[in-house]
């Protein structure tokens, strides 16, 4: 009996030393790419989803803030589709068939910026409700000169919300799941393109006409599912499998891309129904117009044709930015951005106040040095940074130590 009650002390104070020491750490550091009117602010976060979106918050707290607000009151000037009842009503629906880790970034964001919540979520919503249209173009192997896969996605999306203001390009290196870059706005974590550190590139086009309003809103938001597989996918089968087993909502073209295994999809959503083409597919409906190696649908699919065709074996990040140009929307181009998914570099140029992304200069990031980010030296080098620690909940620990205790118990007396 004293053994039993020697032990049971020392269970008691090593689970408690340890719940008062265990922690959860996050970190986030920001820098910028670009030059005068052009500068992009570049956020390094790593950690938990709550962590991640907490420096996110912290790090861009008076951008986030101020168009995150901004895009609201704009939003809400254009009539009852974006009224908080009508985007509350948003999140009811596609939340349950929602990642849980968007919704723990969300809060950590909250915490982060000082925004509420629900706010936070309602402007993620106003995507959700919203139609407009875009332009994809993936080109490889033979159709590029040195067989990288390069990728374009066009944004064609309003600029009088003023979210070209506040440009941020977040990089996430998050505890469980893949580092990957999501080219956004100061406090938006949803995803209309992005890439990861496997070389997995995201592009979308919408097609839902407004004339489908309201819309079945029973499933998931292609800006979610985005960060779902660039956090869980390893390659295009990746990539498409989780598409497989996503319920789909809205409609949209989809581009999927594989730096790696140099390959893309192209996919037409009509939810719940999708169908996935390749290079050089005759179900493709731009069929005779097709490639080998290349996929695209754009704003202007005459003009891309032609441009593919003319440039077919000498594709690089140069004729693609040209081709992004030229198929762009005039007076409603918020962002593009093309990327070299093989080498894990990108170029993207953002709207300057009411002047269209295609007439800005491209800016280059090289992702390879943030994913992988060295955060004591940034921090010694006096680079805005964040760290965000948590102890563990002693409460947790407690409960683990009456359960050994209990066990202990329970053998102490089967032995006599």
């Amino acid at each position: 009996m004293v053994m039993l009650c020697r032990m049971t002390k020392t269970v008691w104070f090593v689970l408690l030393v340890f719940a008062s020491c265990v922690v959860a750490h996050g970190e986030g550091a920001r820098t910028s790419v670009g030059v005068g009117d052009d500068v992009i602010s570049v956020v390094v976060v790593k950690g938990t989803p709550y962590e991640m979106g907490y420096a996110f918050g912290s790090l861009m707290r008076e951008e986030a803030r101020a168009l995150l607000t901004h895009y609201l009151e704009a939003a809400r000037t254009l009539g009852d589709r974006y009224t908080n009842e009508t985007l509350d009503a948003a999140w009811e629906s596609v939340k349950p068939h929602t990642d849980k880790r968007f919704e723990e970034e969300v809060r950590g964001l909250a915490d982060g910026c000082g925004l509420p919540f629900q706010d936070i979520i309602r402007a993620h919503m106003v995507p959700v409700v919203s139609d407009y249209a875009c332009s994809g173009v993936a080109a490889w192997g033979e159709a590029t000169a040195n067989g990288h896969l390069y990728q374009f996605r066009n944004l064609d999306f309003t600029t009088r919300a003023g979210l070209q203001d506040h440009p941020a390009i977040v990089v996430y290196l998050p505890n469980e799941g893949i580092p990957h870059a999501n080219i956004t706005f100061a406090g938006y974590v949803g995803c209309h393109t992005g890439i990861n550190a496997k070389g997995v590139v995201l592009g979308e086009k919408g097609e839902t006409p407004k004339r489908d309003y309201p819309f079945d809103l029973n499933g998931t938001h292609f800006s979610t599912l985005y960060r779902t597989i660039l956090y869980d996918a390893g390659s295009l089968d990746d990539a498409l499998d989780i598409l497989k087993k996503t319920r789909l909502i809205k409609k949209y073209y989809f581009y999927f891309g594989d730096g790696q295994s140099k390959k893309a999809a192209k996919i037409k959503v009509e939810a719940p129904s999708a169908r996935i083409w390749f290079d050089d597919d005759p179900a493709d409906e731009l069929q005779p117009n097709v490639f080998k190696n290349i996929i695209y649908h754009t704003m202007n699919n005459e003009v891309a044709y032609q441009q593919l065709k003319e440039n077919y074996g000498k594709h690089d990040h140069t004729t693609l930015i040209k081709l992004s140009k030229a198929v762009a929307s005039k007076n409603g181009n918020l962002v593009n951005v093309v990327y070299d998914a093989t080498a894990l570099e990108l170029w993207v140029g953002y709207a300057q106040g009411q002047d269209d992304a295609s007439t800005r200069p491209y800016v280059p990031v090289k992702l390879k040095d943030y994913f992988n980010f060295d955060f004591a030296a940034a921090q010694q080098s006096g680079m805005p940074t964040v760290t965000h620690t948590q102890k563990s909940n002693p409460i947790v620990w407690v409960s683990i130590a009456v359960i050994i205790v209990a066990v202990a118990i329970a053998i102490w007396v089967w032995k006599r």
